[in-house]
């Protein structure tokens, strides 16, 4: 809480996350916040996790403005090149995983 606040949960891997449940969706606000608190958390990325009304908290949202999403995916490219590079076969488990996961 207040002008240093961090977040409203932890262990949500490399973000500081903003957990909203209100009536009015303002996501410009809620990504806002979520950026500042990013940085007082030392965490590389923010989120608003934003639950939908009248559904549980697996029904809401997950979001991020564009230019964070792409520091993301550039970190997930990245780190995906260099598991390639040195493990291809735990690479090629660990992408064969994910793209099964699409079949669900």
């Amino acid at each position: 809480m207040g002008r240093l606040d961090i977040g409203d949960v932890s262990g949500y891997y490399l973000h500081a996350a903003e957990l909203k449940a209100e009536k009015t969706i303002t996501l410009s606000d809620y990504i806002a916040q979520a950026n500042r608190e990013a940085i007082h958390a030392g965490q590389p990325f923010g989120c608003a996790v934003v639950k939908r009304r009248m559904k549980g908290v697996a029904d809401g949202y997950v979001v991020r403005d564009v230019a964070t999403d792409c520091r993301l995916m550039n970190r997930f490219r990245d780190a995906e090149a260099l598991l390639k590079e040195h493990q291809f076969d735990v690479w090629y488990e660990h992408d064969q995983t994910h793209r099964a996961a699409l079949n669900v």
